[in-house]
C-alpha cells in the first residue's frame, strides 16, 4: 500500500496530510489569521508557515501512527498560489525528501483541489465548480484533459468576498468568507446589486467596486444592516456560478456536479446548486 505525505501552504492556510491508498490518515493544520480589515501579505505569511510547519509536521506523524520509513513519497502545492507561502513549503518538502530519502512530487494546486474531492466524494466524471481565494473555474475533463469552460475574468469569488469583508470589518477568525455566510443567514433585505455573467464566464470587481461606494452609507443611515448586504452579495454572486456551471454541464452532457475550494464549503451555494442539479435529475458532491 502506497503512502504519500503531502504539504499545502500556497496561501493563509498550512496543512499536512497523510493518505494511505486513498485513506486520509491525518490531516492537521494551522491558519494565519489577521486583524478585521486587514488581509494577509506574502512575506507575513511565510514567516507563519516558517514557525508552525515543523509542529504540524510532528502532528500529521503522531495523528497518523506512522513513522518516517513508512512513507513512500512526498508531495508538495507546486502551485498556482502566493509566491513566499509556496517557496516555504517547497523547501521543506525537498528537505524531508533528502533527508528521508524519498521520491518528491510537485501538485497544481488546482488539480490537487478536483482529485481530492473526487476521491473523497466518489464522484466519477462531474462537471467542477472551483471557488477559493485565489480562483474562480468552470472545470470538466474532456479529451483526456481538464479543460476550463468558464471563468473569472478579473478577481475570485473569495477574493471579492475577503475585501467585502474588510470594508465592513468583519473578523478574519476562522475566515472572512465564513463570517459572511453567517452573517447573511440574518438578513432579511435584499439589495439588487450588479449581474455580471458573460457567456460562461463572470465578473465580480464591479460587484466589489458598487458595494464599497455605497456600503458605509448604506449602513449609517439604517437602511441596510451589514447582514443584509452579506445576504445580498452572496445571493448574486452564488446565483452566477450556478447559471454558469448549468450550462457547462448542458454542454458537457453531465449529471454530476462538483464543489471544490475553500468557497466550496459555504453551505447556502451549496443548497442553491442541489436544487439546480436536482431540477436536472442530477447530483451534487460537496465538500466542507
Amino acid at each position: 500500500m502506497v503512502v504519500i505525505l503531502g504539504l499545502e501552504g500556497s496561501a493563509n492556510k498550512i496543512g499536512i496530510g497523510i493518505v494511505e491508498d486513498g485513506k486520509v490518515l491525518s490531516n492537521p493544520r494551522r491558519t494565519y489569521i489577521t486583524p478585521p480589515g486587514e488581509g494577509f501579505q506574502p512575506r507575513e505569511t511565510a514567516k507563519h508557515h516558517r514557525e508552525n510547519v515543523l509542529t504540524v509536521l510532528r502532528e500529521a506523524l503522531q495523528e497518523a501512527n506512522i513513522t518516517p520509513q513508512k512513507i513512500d513519497a512526498i508531495a508538495y502545492t507546486k502551485g498556482p498560489g502566493m509566491g513566499a507561502p509556496l517557496a516555504s513549503m517547497a523547501v521543506v518538502a525537498r528537505t524531508i525528501a533528502k533527508l528521508w530519502n524519498k521520491p518528491i512530487l510537485g501538485v497544481n494546486h488546482c488539480i490537487g483541489h478536483i482529485e481530492m474531492g473526487r476521491l473523497i466524494t466518489g464522484a466519477e466524471n462531474p462537471t467542477v465548480l472551483y471557488v477559493s481565494g485565489g480562483n474562480t473555474q468552470i472545470i470538466a475533463y474532456a479529451e483526456k484533459k481538464y479543460r476550463i469552460f468558464g471563468e473569472t475574468i478579473d478577481i475570485a469569488i473569495g477574493n471579492c468576498l475577503d475585501r467585502f469583508a474588510r470594508v465592513i470589518k468583519l473578523s478574519n477568525d476562522p475566515s472572512p468568507g465564513y463570517n459572511i455566510e453567517q452573517a447573511a443567514k440574518l438578513g432579511k433585505k435584499f439589495l439588487p446589486l450588479p449581474y455580471v455573467v458573460k457567456g460562461m464566464d463572470v465578473s465580480f470587481s464591479g460587484i466589489l467596486s458598487y458595494l464599497e461606494d455605497r456600503a458605509e452609507k448604506l449602513i449609517s443611515t439604517g437602511e441596510y444592516t451589514k447582514e443584509d448586504l452579506c445576504y445580498s452579495l452572496q445571493e448574486t454572486i452564488f446565483a452566477m456560478l450556478i447559471e454558469t456551471t448549468e450550462r457547462a454541464m448542458a454542454h458537457c452532457g453531465s449529471n454530476e456536479v462538483l464543489i471544490v475550494g475553500g468557497v466550496g464549503c459555504n453551505k447556502r451555494l451549496q443548497d442553491m446548486m442541489e436544487v439546480m442539479c436536482n431540477e436536472r435529475g442530477g447530483k451534487l458532491f460537496g465538500t466542507d
